[in-house]
């Protein structure tokens, strides 16, 4: 299982804390925004990882992570030249994935979880994960029956068929390169991981997770300050925990 952290971009709804930097680099309380995924990749089990990164800041992504053995990994980098949506990611990583199956995590998605059974259980297609949220129209949005199988899977929409959003962690088998591939870029003019999503969803090959642990899309103020002030909290209830 190979991992892609994908932190390209240009990350204007921060503007101006984004202007001289990338927003993966932005501090979340005592560590680099891109510590967190790098952490979750590593924790399920996944060492040999590419980075995607925007060309601004390369080098500042370089002299912060250098090859990885610092976390007992290996960093590979490829430069995104332009944001063309999150499906494009494996398109640039295609020579990185090989034959290999493929993890990627979004660089300003923040999990507190242990995802290592989830992966070392995965035996092909496609797993994603789903989360209840108040603002399921900034997101991708299940929609599912009464058994709660999935049906559909909706990028962004106006009027969500509910409240469950995809968040950004997903694993897929060797073949979401060549889906990838040809893709056709949506009415957005993205390469869509939605719609990369939904072919596996229609061959029924998609396994759809109920995820009830902390998730944070970092990509907002709003939600920026809210992972920092959890992640606050959680380190000094760690440093009472050592106390005692």
């Amino acid at each position: 299982m190979k991992g892609i952290i994908l932190a390209g971009g240009r990350a204007t709804r921060l503007r101006p804390l984004t202007k001289i930097t990338s927003k993966q680099l932005l501090p979340v309380y005592n560590k680099p925004m891109i510590y967190y995924p790098i952490d979750t990749l590593i924790k399920a089990g996944i060492t040999d990882i590419l980075i995607i990164i925007a060309p601004d800041y390369a080098g500042q992504f370089l002299n912060l992570l250098g090859s990885g053995v610092e976390f007992g990994a290996r960093f590979t980098y490829e430069i995104q030249e332009e944001p063309k949506g999150l499906a494009d990611a494996f398109r640039i990583g295609k020579n990185f994935i090989g034959n290999d199956d493929v993890t990627m995590i979004l660089g300003d998605n923040i999990f507190d979880e242990d995802f290592s059974k989830k992966v070392s259980s995965f035996k092909g297609g496609a797993t994603v994960y789903a989360k209840q949220v108040t603002d399921p129209e900034r997101f991708g949005v299940v929609e599912f029956d009464q058994n709660m199988t999935a049906l559909s899977i909706e990028e962004k929409p106006k009027i969500p068929k509910s409240n469950y959003a995809v968040v950004g962690l997903y694993t897929y088998d060797n073949r979401v390169v060549k889906y990838a591939e040809n893709l056709q870029p949506s009415a957005r003019g993205e390469i869509e991981i939605t719609d990369l999503n939904n072919i596996y969803l229609k061959n029924g090959e998609l396994t759809v997770n109920i995820f009830k642990g902390l998730w944070e899309d970092a990509g907002t103020f709003d939600s920026l300050l809210r992972v920092q002030n959890i992640m606050a909290q959680k380190h000094q209830e760690s440093l009472k925990e050592l106390q005692k």
